[in-house]
């Protein structure tokens, strides 16, 4: 019997979100695409979890969660454990949060949504809202994004009001966190780990371009790294 690569999805599922659906949706299209049994999992922000059952774990748009807090406990799990993660639209700035407070040590970094007087904002309210705006991202060759897409272009679909503040960009990028994608201002909208096996957010949302033909190449990508975690914990 194949035994299926569990992706814990940190979120609080709602099913009026039509992200959350997209996001169970794009995990099946990679999962028939590629042939082997994938299940995703919901692990809500506001209750512990054991993140060692999971291949992979996945930080879901619909913030701001219930727990700002869990949602960072179970990135840092994944950064740290080498487990791949991929975090779209507030899972990215979450992304961003756990690793200015433990990587950089600001351990009062914010985000503006919950904190909006906070002074040590890393997440800040964008120019301009890009919900429901599509735009094409400029993605860095070599990178983890760019072998994904096979590309160093995309247009994809944004939900969001936040992003990183460019203010900090800089000693993100020196700490090791890469912005591998950034609109046509120079903004940041893919973060990756180039240390890591797979560590990647978004500002935009992947999963609403999948299709059951053609799955977004980043979510497969990410299940096909999950898929690889079984295999390896097989042969362990």
């Amino acid at each position: 019997m194949t035994i299926p690569a569990k992706i814990g999805i940190i979120g609080d599922f709602n099913p009026q979100n039509s992200t959350h659906i997209a996001t169970n949706d794009a995990i099946q299209h990679a999962s028939e695409f590629l042939g082997k049994p994938v299940q995703a999992v919901w692990l809500p922000t506001d209750q512990p979890h054991g993140y060692d059952a999971f291949s992979a774990l996945f930080c879901s748009p619909g913030s701001p969660y219930r727990s700002l807090e869990g949602a960072l406990v179970g990135i840092r799990y994944a950064r740290e454990n080498k487990v791949p993660f991929m975090g779209t639209c507030g899972g990215m700035q979450h992304l961003v949060l756990e690793y200015a407070r433990n990587v950089l040590g600001f351990k009062d970094a914010a985000h503006a949504e919950t904190d909006p007087y906070a002074s040590c904002l890393f997440i800040t309210p964008l120019s301009c809202s890009l919900i429901g705006k599509t735009m094409e991202v400029a993605i860095k060759p070599e990178s983890t994004a760019a072998r994904a897409y096979g590309a160093t272009r995309s247009t994809e679909s944004f939900y969001c009001n936040f992003g990183l503040n460019p203010q900090y960009q800089q000693q993100l990028q020196q700490a090791g966190l890469d912005i591998s994608g950034t609109d046509q201002s120079g903004e940041a909208r893919i973060m990756e780990l180039s240390s890591h096996p797979f560590f990647v957010g978004t500002l935009f949302v992947p999963q609403v371009r999948s299709t059951s033909g053609s799955p977004h190449p980043l979510i497969l990508e990410f299940c096909r790294s999950a898929v690889r975690q079984v295999s390896r914990a097989a042969v362990a």
